[in-house]
């Protein structure tokens, strides 16, 4: 029990620093939005840890760790007037424009944590345990699931109304051209891939580079300002 509390005490430090992060955020900041969201993500993942829902515990709370602290070094970079990855530029770009809708924001901070930092995770997590993608499988598609289940809640969420029901409304085409399922499914698939390149360092990072930037893309796109 002693080893498992030392292993968790990371968790505990990334959930605060996302609390402390929400509480310095005016509300409809663009990475207020994304934060919230993704505390109540690692809450909901601490929580089930804590009641032994993952088969290992030991490997989940690495991955989790891993993959929150990439979102954390992005907010890092840019409070220290650095540039983050390219996939959470657009973020941080648009992130006070009054065109782009709430709902928006989560989903661009969903696409490019999940598109681009997850998979990194993966590969820092089998580094640092000494394992292959294979043994984190069940605590990916766990995390997975749960990300799922969440992304309807977020989207009720943050839905701007009934106008959302109009087929006209322009977020109602947004929404239909990208999917977190789809997306998660994407990155395992480059998760085993760039840990199958991890004897070609200059191959890994061009990939890793090219991946940075066509989740970016996507961002941008996610970002487009609306008209009300």
């Amino acid at each position: 029990m002693a080893q498992l509390e030392q292993i968790t005490t990371p968790v505990d430090t990334v959930v605060s620093r996302m609390r402390a992060l929400d509480a310095t955020l005016p509300p409809r900041d663009g990475l207020a939005v994304f934060n919230r969201v993704y505390l109540t993500v690692t809450e909901a993942v601490e929580r089930r840890i804590d009641a032994g829902r993952f088969p290992d515990a030991r490997a989940a709370i690495m991955l989790d760790v891993r993959f929150a602290e990439r979102y954390l070094a992005a907010v890092d970079a840019v409070a220290d007037g650095g540039r983050p990855p390219a996939c959470w530029r657009p973020l941080f770009q648009y992130r006070h424009h009054p065109g782009v809708r709430p709902l928006q924001f989560a989903l661009a901070g969903i696409n490019a944590h999940v598109g681009h930092d997850l998979a990194l995770a993966v590969v820092d997590a089998c580094r640092t345990l000494g394992c292959e993608p294979a043994e984190l499988e069940d605590e990916f598609d766990r995390v997975g699931d749960l990300l799922v289940s969440l992304e309807e809640r977020i989207r009720e969420d943050l839905m701007p109304g009934p106008d959302l029901l109009q087929i006209a409304d322009p977020l109602t085409h947004l929404l239909g051209s990208w999917s977190l399922e789809r997306a998660r499914d994407a990155t395992w698939s480059t998760a085993r891939a760039l840990w199958a390149l991890r004897e070609l360092p200059d191959v890994a990072e061009e990939f890793t580079e090219r991946l940075d930037a066509v989740v970016g893309f996507a961002g941008r796109m996610l970002l487009t300002p609306l008209p009300d």
